[in-house]
């Protein structure tokens, strides 16, 4: 079957997708190990938004939206669209009408290899897409694609169902089957990092917290006064 349109695949719990929101693409993204993370070139055509959602996957034809046209069907609320496309790909193949039935239907936002447009619309009706282009660029609704099949976010997978975060800082992938080890590992992060804050806020300086004078050392770095630096 080279193109297909899978019907309900399994999701993640909303009520762990909204934790995953709260934590932010940063500190899942570190606690997780330092993968997910979809690339640099996906950015936010707003500011401010923090969000996550199960994915719904469509992968397209560059210059061809008619798979996101299918893929609409398929979603549900608190879901995230995905949108790649077989080869790469700036055309603005997302825009306003789509994100007003996406909006209907209870969609939280768009992520996309290619491109959007609209964006002053898109911002008016508080609708968060992720992209990796802005482009007027029109296309066609004539060519097969796939919808809710895995799809490539820069170097990583993503499954239907997978939980998508995104804000300010970009966009990760967590699989489903990691939601929860995600979370509490996340959770475990933030407790120390507030703890770091404290300190820092009380003078503590990151290179003793940390223990990285040790490192210095280790690795040749001297500490020199300006006046033998630089010779009187």
């Amino acid at each position: 079957m080279s193109h297909v349109i899978v019907t309900d695949p399994p999701r993640a719990d909303l009520v762990d997708v909204d934790t995953l929101a709260e934590l932010g693409v940063a500190t899942v993204h570190e606690a997780m190990g330092r993968v997910g993370l979809g690339g640099p070139e996906l950015r936010p055509s707003q500011q401010g938004a923090r969000i996550a959602g199960t994915a719904v996957t469509v992968l397209s034809w560059p210059g061809d939206n008619l798979m996101i046209h299918a893929a609409i069907e398929q979603c549900r609320p608190g879901d995230m669209l995905v949108v790649t496309t077989t080869s790469d790909s700036t055309d603005g193949m997302f825009g306003e009408l789509f994100a007003t039935a996406l909006q209907r239907r209870g969609v939280r936002g768009v992520v996309t290899t290619s491109g959007i447009r609209d964006l002053a619309e898109l911002r008016a009706m508080n609708f968060p897409a992720w992209s990796a282009a802005v482009h007027s660029q029109g296309t066609v609704k004539a060519s097969a694609g796939s919808v809710n099949v895995p799809v490539t976010l820069g170097r990583v997978v993503v499954r239907p169902g997978d939980v998508i975060v995104a804000d300010d800082d970009g966009v990760l992938c967590v699989p489903r089957s990691e939601v929860s080890t995600a979370i509490a590992a996340s959770k475990a992060r933030l407790h120390k990092e507030e703890a770091a804050r404290e300190a820092f806020r009380k003078g503590e300086l990151g290179l003793d917290r940390y223990g990285l004078r040790p490192v210095l050392a280790d690795l040749g770095v001297e500490y020199v006064a300006a006046e033998t630096y630089y010779g009187g």
